[in-house]
């Protein structure tokens, strides 16, 4: 990003959305987070609570000087977080919705991986509501599944989206759902299909696939337990190593 859009005019919230990897955040409008109401239990949640209301009130975007001070970086985190829950509530306000739903029809969301959905425009989404379980996903609602973001938003935690939010957003506009999927893959060889493969007529549907729509308990304690072994900042640990702390804060806003 450059300096010139790093520090562009507004507040902070505009700086903070404007971030690199931040498109796929909505400007929480603030007379929203100024009802409380909207920010019912979340308090507890963080130790900085009015100084991290402020800071993303602030009608002035950071400067160098801020982004090189210890004790702003330390609320800075926590405001990013605390804004992250309020836009996890305000994406699935009417306002919100409605400002959703244009990044969608934009395309500001990305587009499904996979190549039979023919560039089907995709959802934010989280595996779990819990603040730093998973970084944010994204949904396809073609072949309803769900796919790491092309750009890998290290900083942005699913939590910020929560795991209703496209399903909402969808019943809301349901103009928005797209046409069920028409082709599937067939393996072959020379040709011919794979027994037991899909298209052969000796598949068995697989009878013990379990459904999950978000981190239950036991996903949790598995991903858990594989960052505590041996593959360490890969695999599970990219998941569940969602600390955040003043290096990758500094990583994301200083460069």
């Amino acid at each position: 990003m450059s300096d010139d859009s790093q520090y562009s005019e507004g507040g902070w919230i505009q700086w903070f959305c404007g971030l690199e990897d931040h498109n796929f955040f909505c400007e929480v409008e603030e007379e929203y987070i100024r009802d409380n109401f909207n920010l019912y239990g979340l308090k507890p949640k963080f130790n900085h609570y009015n100084e991290a209301i402020e800071m993303i009130l602030s009608p002035e975007a950071p400067d160098d000087e801020d982004l090189e001070d210890e004790r702003f970086l330390e609320i800075y985190q926590e405001a990013t977080d605390l804004y992250g829950l309020i836009h996890a509530r305000f994406i699935l306000s009417p306002k919100g919705l409605a400002i959703s739903r244009e990044k969608f029809l934009l395309g500001k969301y990305g587009v499904c991986p996979r190549v039979l959905c023919e560039r089907q425009a995709v959802l934010p989404v989280g595996m779990s509501e819990e603040l730093r379980t998973s970084r944010v996903k994204v949904y396809c609602p073609r072949c309803e599944d769900v796919y790491v973001p092309k750009k890998k938003c290290t900083d942005v935690d699913g939590a910020y989206f929560g795991c209703s939010f496209p399903h909402i957003l969808l019943q809301a506009y349901p103009d928005l759902n797209p046409s069920p999927p028409t082709m599937a893959y067939i393996p072959r060889i020379y040709g011919f299909k794979i027994y037991k493969k899909r298209g052969s007529k000796f598949n068995e549907p697989l009878k013990n696939l379990n459904g999950i729509s978000h981190y239950g308990e036991e996903q949790l304690k598995k991903l858990k337990s594989m960052f505590n072994g041996t593959n360490k900042g890969e695999g599970a640990g990219a998941e569940t190593g969602m600390t955040m702390e003043t290096t990758k804060t500094t990583q994301s806003i200083g460069k």
